[in-house]
């Protein structure tokens, strides 16, 4: 799988574990930084990797910061973006059940590496239910609110 992911200073360590870890995985993985811990400015990274999945670049996406809730906000300006926010693995499972999210945030200072990889297990292994969902995803997907 096509897999972008991206953070801010509070969340490069993390980021690099979940990396290596998609890389063992079979994924290909692109990586839109930060690569060191100097400060930098979440919304520039949530609209990179909004921008990566709107354009097709990715089929998924990743998205860290300090809580994961300003990234999160940021991502989740794209239309194209359906970004969960999440903490353990059950949520990240339901993201994508029944709301076909294709981007996962988590908070660096909040869930833990095993934690992280947990979520990250059951968002990339579980697929979208369709059905009574479709339309709802479809709804969060317009342009403009219906």
């Amino acid at each position: 799988m096509r897999i972008a992911i991206a953070s801010d200073h509070a969340a490069v360590a993390l980021k690099a574990t979940l990396v290596a870890w998609l890389r063992d995985a079979g994924h290909d993985v692109a990586d839109l930084g930060p690569h060191d811990t100097a400060s930098v400015d979440y919304p520039d990274y949530g609209y990179q990797l909004a921008r990566a999945i709107a354009a097709g670049e990715a089929e998924r996406g990743i998205a860290l910061c300090g809580s994961g809730i300003g990234i999160s906000i940021a991502v989740n300006r794209e239309p194209a973006c359906r970004c969960a926010l999440v903490g353990e693995p059950l949520s990240a499972g339901l993201a994508r059940e029944h709301n076909d999210a294709n981007v996962l945030a988590m908070g660096a200072r909040l869930t833990g590496e095993g934690m992280a990889i947990a979520c990250l297990r059951a968002f990339l292994d579980t697929p979208f239910a369709g059905g009574r969902h479709q339309h709802r995803v479809d709804k969060l997907s317009a342009r403009e609110p219906v």
